[in-house]
């Protein structure tokens, strides 16, 4: 059985060059069972914001690399789209760009007895973040991040 993580290094194998070659960023991939159907997202983005043209292209582009390779057993649905305004901050570079933004962060284990921290991303030096919730300020190291977003603030 091909595990999830397999797949994802495999799909972002193929996109590598594509995603490269047109300007694209690759933001995420995601390999996932909801109710008795599979789904591959694959969350792409641009300088500027990617639309809907542009998630075709990356789109056709994937579902013949998929037809011509079929790394995948099950069958699945293809999903290409943006991450979207509250955009998941998944590789380091992701953090160092989100500073000075509004984020969500929750922790593997309490950090002044809270799991969750939503505020100013302060700064990020590669070992810890430091997020401004409220008027303090919550120095996280990056091992214990479960999960980061971009936040909107209303």
């Amino acid at each position: 059985m091909v595990t999830q993580a397999q797949i994802k290094s495999v799909i972002e194998d193929m996109l590598k060059d594509f995603i490269e070659q047109n300007g694209f960023e690759l933001v995420d991939i995601e390999y996932v069972k909801e109710g008795s159907n599979w789904f591959l997202r694959v969350y792409a983005d641009k300088e500027g914001g990617i639309d809907i043209d542009d998630c075709g292209r990356i789109s056709e582009y994937l579902s013949a690399q998929l037809d011509e390779k079929d790394p995948i057993p099950d069958a699945y649905f293809l999903e290409v789209s943006s991450p979207g305004a509250e955009r998941p901050l998944k590789k380091v570079q992701d953090y160092h760009k989100a500073v000075g933004s509004h984020v969500f962060v929750t922790t593997y284990e309490p950090i002044d007895g809270s799991k969750e921290f939503e505020g100013k991303l302060l700064s990020f030096d590669g070992d810890e973040l430091v997020v401004e919730v409220g008027k303090k300020k919550i120095t996280i190291p990056f091992a214990k991040v479960a999960s980061a977003r971009l936040a909107i603030v209303f």
